[in-house]
């Protein structure tokens, strides 16, 4: 099939969104062969009309993805030419539509604040192996909160397990230290069939920012930095949350893909 997508690197999350149209079906082949055309994606998305928003996004595994939503909203932004919009977009695991503020750097870049889907649920959970645990619940992907490091190995084995063991379609493993202001994300989804260990997650800092804020009772705001760079997330008790970072479009690209099985 001929194929036409975009490169982007959200703080480092690199993602591959497809703008030509793929059916449903089609879609796990697709990332899987966009993935090993472009080595240093972490991720791939789907873009597509919609009649009550700007823009539609579905990533591969049917999860939410923030750094995806901030990359499809800078897509938006430049097909209209605009330097400063508002987005709104239609994105898989996110039950209502998402706005996106896009704002263009002199550097050709841009910065994109997302108002973040409202967690389902924040509760404390036992994990076969590591004991009690923070575990933040949106649509499509559950993040656990650990606060300790573990074994590179044991926490990929971990994370196929406790995704089982918490009925999640895909899940997270935040690795925060609260002293350093740093966050090491490993994020599985298995209807992709994809366990990376991150440069950035927004779900994920969005996870954090709304566990210290329900701990707290106390508007958050941090700057987490991640091995790709730093996102802000801004999380108040009663739920509100944004993340911001920087997207900067690499490439946009045309080819043919071989999808035989």
């Amino acid at each position: 099939m001929n194929a036409e997508y975009y490169v982007l690197d959200p703080t480092g999350n690199i993602t591959i969104l497809v703008s030509t149209p793929v059916p449903l079906d089609l879609q796990v082949r697709t990332a899987s062969a966009l993935m090993e055309r472009e080595a240093a994606a972490e991720q791939v998305g789907f873009l597509s009309e919609g009649r009550d928003c700007d823009l539609s996004l579905r990533m591969a595994g049917g999860e939410f993805c923030g750094n995806a939503s901030m990359c499809a909203a800078v897509i938006a932004a430049m097909r209209t030419g605009k330097k400063k919009d508002i987005i709104r977009l239609r994105v898989s695991g996110a039950p209502d539509i998402v706005t996106v503020r896009v704002g263009e750097k002199s550097d050709g870049s841009f910065t994109g604040c997302v108002n973040m889907p409202v967690p389902g649920k924040i509760e404390i959970r036992e994990l076969p192996g590591a004991g009690m645990r923070p575990v933040v619940s949106f649509d499509g992907i559950s993040h656990i909160i650990l606060e300790e490091l573990i074994p590179k190995e044991e926490a990929e084995a971990f994370a196929g397990k406790w995704c089982r063991d918490l009925g999640a379609d895909a899940v997270g493993l935040m690795f925060l230290d609260r002293t350093q202001d740093t966050l090491t994300p490993l994020v599985y989804v298995p209807s992709a069939g994809t366990l990376f260990w991150e440069n950035s997650c927004a779900s994920g800092t969005t996870a954090v920012g709304a566990y210290l804020a329900s701990e707290s009772g106390k508007h958050v705001v941090k700057a987490l930095r991640q091995p790709g760079g730093a996102l802000t997330v801004d999380a108040y008790p009663d739920g509100a949350l944004t993340i911001t970072g920087t997207v900067r479009l690499q490439r946009s690209v045309s080819c043919l893909l071989n999808l035989m099985l």
